[in-house]
Parts: C-alpha cells; sequence; structure tokens
C-alpha cells in the first residue's frame, strides 16, 4: 500500500510512518517542520524515517498548496491520513493565527486534492478536544461537540464538518478519529507528561493545574498506532455500517464519512498518573497546586464501543506500562535531544 501521511516529523506521524514503514509499505511524509518546539526531536524523527527504503520526505507547510500537490502527485497514495496541524490547546491563546492557517486552511487544501486525484480513503487526525466540558460521560460519538472551549477545538471542528461536505459532494471515503490524550516515547516536550519530567530532573516543583481535581483518558502511543492503521483499512461505506451495543454508527446517511473515538475508556486521575510517574523516576515530585488554565476542560473519557465495532479492540496498555516505556526512553535521550 501507498500511504501519505502528513506531519511525518511530529510524535504521532513519526511513529506511524516507521510502523508502515516496518511492514513493507511506502510511505511518502510532508512536513512543515515548523520550530512550535524543539527542531533537534523533530529531526531526529525524520532521520529515523529516512533510514528505510520506503520512505520520502518533503518539507512544506500545509498551506503551500503547489509543493502539497506536487507531493501527493508523486505520491499516487491509495490512502492519506492528515495529522499534520498547529496542536496545544493552551497555545492558541496565544498564536490563534496558527491555527486557522495550518488547522483550517492547510486541512482544507488536503481534502480539496484528495477530491482531485480520488484517493481510495482520506483519514484525518481529530480531537477529543471538541467534546469540550461535556458534562455527559463517556463522550460518544454523537453527542453534541459544538461548544468548542478553545480555538484549537473549534478548528478541529471545522475540519470535520469540511470533510463531511466534500465526501458528500464529492464521494470522497473518509474517517475523521478523534484522539484521547496521546503520550509515549518521542512525544512532544509541550505535553504535560514531559514537563513533569523535565522539572523532576531539575528538582523543580511541577505545576499542577485544576488543582488536581481533572482526569484524562491516556492512550499509549503503540495502542492509538494499532487503531489507526486498523481503521485505514476500513473506507467507510454502507457496507460495513456496524452497530454498537447502544445501537451506534457515525457513518453519515448522506456520505461516506464517518467519525470514531481512538481512546480506552479507562480516564486516569490526575493526581494517579502523578504518583504513577514518581514511581516510575524513582522520586518524588515536588508539586505546585494551580487553578484551572483557561480553555482546560476536568475530564476527557472516550467511549470506545465504535472503534471495538469496527476494529475488533481498543487502547488497552495502562498507565504503569506506558509511563514506565516513557521515562526509561526519555532518561536516555534527554540530554542528546535538549529536552
Amino acid at each position: 500500500m501507498r500511504y501519505f501521511i502528513t506531519g511525518t516529523s511530529g510524535f504521532i506521524g513519526f511513529h506511524l510512518a516507521r510502523r508502515l514503514l516496518e511492514a513493507g509499505h511506502t510511505v511518502a511524509g510532508y512536513d512543515g517542520m515548523t520550530a512550535y518546539y524543539n527542531l533537534k526531536l523533530k529531526e531526529a524523527r525524520q532521520a529515523g524515517l529516512a533510514q528505510f527504503q520506503g520512505f520520502t520526505g518533503v518539507t512544506a507547510m500545509l498551506e503551500e498548496r503547489a509543493a502539497l500537490e506536487k507531493a501527493i502527485a508523486a505520491a499516487q497514495p491509495d490512502v492519506i491520513i492528515h495529522l499534520a496541524a498547529q496542536a496545544g490547546v493552551r497555545y492558541s491563546l496565544e498564536n490563534p493565527k496558527a491555527y486557522v492557517d495550518s488547522n483550517l486552511i492547510g486541512s482544507w487544501n488536503i481534502i480539496d486534492i484528495a477530491r482531485t486525484i480520488g484517493v481510495g480513503h482520506l483519514m484525518l487526525a481529530s480531537t477529543s478536544s471538541i467534546y469540550g466540558a461535556n458534562p455527559s460521560v463517556p463522550f460518544r460519538e454523537m453527542d453534541r461537540a459544538d461548544e468548542p472551549m478553545t480555538l484549537y477545538a473549534a478548528s478541529k471542528k471545522g475540519m470535520e464538518m469540511m470533510a463531511h461536505s466534500y465526501a458528500h459532494l464529492y464521494k470522497v471515503p473518509t474517517t475523521a478519529f478523534r484522539f484521547f490524550t496521546v503520550y509515549g516515547p518521542w512525544g512532544r516536550p509541550d505535553m504535560a507528561l514531559f514537563k513533569f519530567m523535565k522539572a523532576m530532573l531539575a528538582d523543580e516543583p511541577i505545576e499542577i493545574y485544576g488543582e488536581g481535581k481533572m482526569s484524562r483518558d491516556f492512550t499509549y502511543i503503540d495502542d492509538l498506532i494499532d487503531s489507526v492503521i486498523a481503521l485505514s483499512a476500513i473506507a467507510p461505506s454502507e457496507e460495513n455500517r456496524v452497530r454498537t451495543p447502544q445501537g451506534i454508527d457515525t457513518l453519515s446517511h448522506n456520505a461516506p464519512f464517518r467519525v470514531v473515538n481512538v481512546g480506552g475508556g479507562q480516564p486516569v486521575a490526575l493526581m494517579d498518573f502523578i504518583e504513577t510517574l514518581e514511581q516510575a523516576m524513582g522520586k518524588p515530585a515536588k508539586r505546585k497546586m494551580l487553578p484551572m488554565q483557561q480553555g482546560d476542560v476536568p475530564r476527557t473519557f472516550a467511549a470506545p464501543d465504535l472503534l471495538v465495532a469496527l476494529t475488533g479492540s481498543k487502547p488497552e496498555t495502562g498507565v504503569d506500562k506506558g509511563v514506565k516505556a516513557t521515562v526509561d526512553w526519555y532518561l536516555q535521550h534527554y540530554q542528546e535531544m535538549g529536552l
């Protein structure tokens, strides 16, 4: 199979591309290599992929339409997986334009080019942030998701809506998958786990927002990749309409379009997560309790029933195993990469 993946120097894109390359697939990567965080880490990921004969990489922004068209035309992909985005909930308060440029204009470019080449399956990375502060848990794909708490969430919701319209108008088979707090080796330095590890090694206090009264449905990176690859083989159509025990399938009645949660449905309290990290690091953390940050939500909690109905599995790795693997990787690499 031939895959075109945006964001291959990013955390999730790197892991996905490497897994596909290891399985013998061809991967064309596309990434802007922006300086949102440590470029040395991005360059190391990209160098790891370049070792595979089946990988080709292009460095350009999603907003550069001509470069994107050229890269996709050269790749002739069977599947496009759009992972590149301006990430980060809090950064959207500081630089909102970056989210409009990347997550809306850039995503529309991907969606429109997918139409022109008639790709077999378009996959779009969305986010659990779309659910906002929904008081109903677990979050189900059919829940209302029209009260975003940040521009990041709003931009991802906009991407989903644009994709649905194209799936309806031009019959582009499209899956939008909503991630839930993904973590693991090679992760982003701006994520809480990496900030905690860095502070603990420096014997500095970790900043705990919301007074620690939050919970997250943590998803280990290997589990996420398993789910995305499984979903890539299930291009939405009436032939693969399914039903969860609750009778739910988000396959649109008007288009070959589906939304799927990718999360395990096992939220962990933030303080329990920190205790797990302390055990893995072999030292207690100094704690600085702070109020909830603007745009944060008290909890995320996935309903994974549709994912299970489609693929037969869901993320299962516990935080004890996942955090330990991440700590081991970090301790080995943080100095050489300036993390």
